[in-house]
């Protein structure tokens, strides 16, 4: 098994390796995924240094929890840190956020991933007002107090939403996306999230796969695929779906991106470095849906850093084709 750098997520000191596992494409929106490919995904993953998951309990309504406790329960030594994240099954109104639902909804994760406590829960994109609620963080609390929860954190769509979470004492980490086409985080949110000792844990690294550079305007997405049927938010935050940028706009972006990737790099691998260089970053949550792509994101981790002119073109590309559909709505 290979070895990779660790980073602390948390105030409790707990570490995951820099490049984890995201596993919303195990459970759904992303086309269909047999089990037997997607344990050989945990699989490959784990053998390449990633000690790091991240799921929900809304991929496939509880299928990417059950897949990875039926994994981790054959691979009991694989040491690997599990965060998952509760709240997107409910209607979206901020009264669902209540104890007695944060109760019932971590125990189903517990059944479901086969675990007494759950190492990371995470709000899973709230409301907006969930974020400034006090009910909200003492239930939390009491969460871990009761020991179903190990640490909470928040993942979100907005750095406003994050800022608001790193003010919370017993917040533990923010997930939130950024990738060289979101840059807005690097302003605020990273270096308050820094001072304040709450892990990064940096999603949709590759904007939805455009930053793999693979795609072109004629592409086509399977119907179940939220690239298909959420490209103007129509089923959940635009933002999810190539991180909020027009299709086209980001087609071109990327054939610019994939042109700095260093020599023996993949333009995915370069995005994965790019975010791993930013001050303040514990995790990266890339998800794969083959082995080999498993392998590739994890070796990102041992590419050297990008040196000042790769970093000063990745600004400039932001600057001119990207910042004015995305900067100001996120």
């Amino acid at each position: 098994m290979a070895r990779m750098e660790e980073r602390v997520l948390n105030r409790a000191g707990q570490s995951v390796s820099v490049v984890g596992l995201g596993t919303w494409q195990l459970g759904a929106d992303w086309g269909e995924v047999r089990e037997s490919d997607a344990f050989a995904v945990l699989d490959a993953a784990v053998e390449s240094g990633v000690t790091f998951f991240d799921t929900a309990d809304v991929y496939g309504d509880g299928r990417s929890e059950q897949l990875i406790g039926r994994y981790l329960r054959d691979h009991a030594d694989a040491g690997v840190f599990v965060a998952t994240k509760m709240g997107r099954r409910a209607d979206q109104v901020p009264e669902n956020y209540t104890l007695d639902n944060f109760r019932a909804w971590t125990d189903r994760s517990r059944a479901n991933l086969g675990v007494d406590t759950l190492d990371l829960v995470q709000l899973h994109c709230p409301p907006t007002p969930v974020f400034s609620s006090d009910a909200v963080f003492d239930a939390l609390d009491t969460l871990v107090a009761e020991k179903r929860v190990a640490a909470y954190g928040v993942s979100v769509e907005t750095c406003a939403e994050a800022l608001t979470a790193i003010a919370r004492p017993g917040t533990a980490s923010v997930q939130i996306i950024l990738n060289p086409f979101r840059r807005k985080p690097l302003e605020e949110v990273l270096p308050a999230a820094s001072a304040a000792g709450v892990g990064i844990i940096a999603r949709v690294p590759l904007a939805s796969g455009l930053l793999s550079g693979r795609y072109t305007k004629d592409t086509v997405f399977a119907a179940d695929d939220h690239r298909t049927y959420n490209r103007h938010g129509e089923a959940f935050d635009q933002g999810e779906t190539f991180s909020g940028v027009d299709y086209e706009t980001g087609v071109e972006a990327a054939a610019e991106f994939s042109g700095l990737a260093p020599e023996g790099a993949t333009s995915a691998q370069t995005a994965l470095r790019w975010i791993l260089q930013q001050p303040g970053v514990t995790s990266v949550i890339p998800g794969a849906r083959s082995v080999a792509q498993a392998r590739a994101n994890a070796s990102a981790a041992s590419l050297p850093p990008l040196p000042r002119e790769t970093l000063d073109a990745v600004r400039d590309l932001y600057d001119r084709r990207i910042r004015g559909q995305v900067h100001h709505r996120w």
